[in-house]
């Protein structure tokens, strides 16, 4: 599966059926094993705590981040247990978008009454992905494209 839309639309809903199930309250850490779980068993490939190291200027910042769930490819999932989302999770989203070159990422908070507060749908909308003064460093096996 490598549609954005049809991977963002699995992503929401396995994170609607988790927080119907558990509700709000618990560590992030544990959200985000759940939406990992959750979408292997969908069939998705997901990368957890992938690192993701960049190079600026002609220096390498070996992992720089790590990127809480990377599925199919194309979409990137940030997972918080938050009482509200700060200005600085979107801009890091962004940021992380960009360094990966991924079109679509989703800051999911489950920390709310009502999941459907705690999702936000960020796009990369930045034309090209990236600059040439900034490359990702993807692990050997990865493919680039």
């Amino acid at each position: 599966m490598s549609d954005v839309n049809l991977v963002s639309e699995q992503v929401v809903d396995a994170a609607f059926h988790i927080h119907y199930q558990l509700g709000p309250g618990l560590f992030e850490s544990v959200y985000e094993q759940l939406l990992d779980r959750s979408l292997r068993k969908r069939g998705l490939a997901v990368e957890r705590q992938a690192p993701v190291g960049f190079e600026f200027e002609g220096e390498r910042f070996q992992n720089a981040f790590r990127a809480d769930l990377l599925v199919e490819g194309c979409v990137l999932v940030e997972v918080k247990s938050v009482v509200e989302l700060a200005p600085v999770y979107f801009m890091q989203v962004h940021t992380y978008l960009r360094l990966l070159r991924y079109p679509v990422g989703l800051l999911i908070n489950f920390n709310v009454e009502l999941i459907k507060y705690g999702i936000k749908r960020l796009v990369n909308d930045r034309s090209p992905y990236g600059t040439k003064r900034i490359r990702l460093r993807m692990p050997e096996d990865a493919d680039p494209s």
